[in-house]
């Protein structure tokens, strides 16, 4: 793993599980899954990987802070700031251009700050692979062999084995897929040659700056004006601050991996993989009771309940449940969201629908 580096993308807002997850306070920042946040447990899940010289964390300005308190491990210059969001595109171009000018035969690791991995030894192996696989100048990624016909996520469709001798097996990539529709996820199911995406990428840091070059130049050229004051940090600093605010907003998956031609994946099985992605994801990797329900974050007190989450709000506040089945209820303090498990996809339309009211004080 020598000139092998982790680039943790601790942005966005977790705008489905609101009303915990909210803008001050992203899902990535929260303990939703046990004494350790989601950011601490994608750190820490590196250990043994890379030496913490080698991990950086790119975010949004206003969360650094917080995000330096609770890796306070990480190398104060390993945090990379966006005054503000543009997409995991201009996140992984800030990334790549730091990196090829500390090391110009760097290999970056993009790793979401939010998910959930139960085989650490695994992802390791895979990620020893991936990076094997990219210093072939392929750029890779991640995917996740699929337990059912999901349609909250993206899919990539494999072709033939690479030429190359891996010690996991790895395929030229035939094409990505956007969220698919039930009868669509179901078929791709079926077939058994597609992923879920993952969101985690692995490639040279010059290699993914030559395909912004081809496919996003205008992000390149912000790029190169970032990279020619790159030794300055306020000058670096300022020239970000100018040219951020002019970039599209854009995701990596769109900007290049789309039409990228060297593309690889990795269809790793077994990772015990969950994006966290919303409140009823929670049920694939929190352990419930007897009753199949699981509670945290407060006090519960039930008759008949079945099968729902109850998430409370400290430990000076009950929350009763009787005669009900496949809920789920989150006390936020100032928000109270009961919704059917199947619903829960649909809080990011409440989300939606209180900013166009400018409702703020709940976002």
């Amino acid at each position: 793993m020598d000139h092998t580096y982790a680039v943790i993308m601790a942005g966005g807002s977790g705008t489905r599980l609101w009303p915990v997850s909210r803008k001050d306070h992203p899902k990535h920042t929260l303990p939703l899954l046990g004494e350790q946040t989601l950011f601490q447990t994608t750190v820490e899940r590196l250990s043994g990987l890379l030496p913490v010289e080698r991990i950086l964390v790119v975010t949004a300005a206003d969360h650094a802070a917080e995000l330096r308190q609770q890796a306070p491990q990480l190398p104060q210059e390993n945090f990379l700031l966006e005054p503000e969001p543009r997409g995991t595109a201009s996140v992984v171009g800030l990334a790549a251009v730091a990196l090829t000018r500390r090391d110009p035969e760097a290999v970056m690791a993009v790793l979401p700050s939010d998910h959930f991995i139960h085989n650490r030894d695994l992802f390791h192996l895979v990620l020893h692979v991936a990076v094997e696989v990219a210093r072939k100048d392929y750029l890779v990624t991640l995917g996740i062999t699929p337990t059912f016909p999901a349609t909250g996520y993206g899919y990539i469709q494999r072709g033939d084995l690479l030429p190359e001798q891996f010690a996991y097996p790895v395929y030229r990539v035939l094409q990505f897929k956007e969220k698919p529709k039930e009868a669509a996820a179901l078929e791709m199911l079926r077939r058994g040659d597609h992923s879920w995406n993952s969101g985690m990428f692995i490639w040279r840091a010059d290699a993914i700056l030559k395909e912004f070059a081809r496919q996003m130049p205008e992000l390149k050229t912000a790029l190169d004006r970032v990279g020619a004051a790159w030794k300055d940090a306020d000058k670096r600093a300022a020239v970000i601050g100018s040219e951020w605010p002019r970039l599209e907003s854009k995701t990596i998956d769109y900007g290049v991996m789309e039409h990228a031609e060297r593309v690889a994946v990795l269809p790793a099985s077994g990772l015990g993989w969950s994006d966290v992605g919303n409140w009823d994801s929670l049920f694939d990797v929190l352990l419930s009771d007897e009753s199949g329900n699981i509670v945290f974050g407060g006090k519960h007190k039930e008759i008949d309940t079945h099968g729902s989450l109850i998430y409370g709000n400290g430990e000076d506040r009950l929350v009763v449940t009787i005669g009900v089945d496949d809920l789920i209820i989150v006390d936020s303090g100032d928000v109270l969201l009961v919704c059917r498990k199947d619903q829960a996809q649909k809080v990011r339309e409440i989300v939606e629908r209180l900013k166009k009211e400018k409702q703020d004080r709940y976002l």
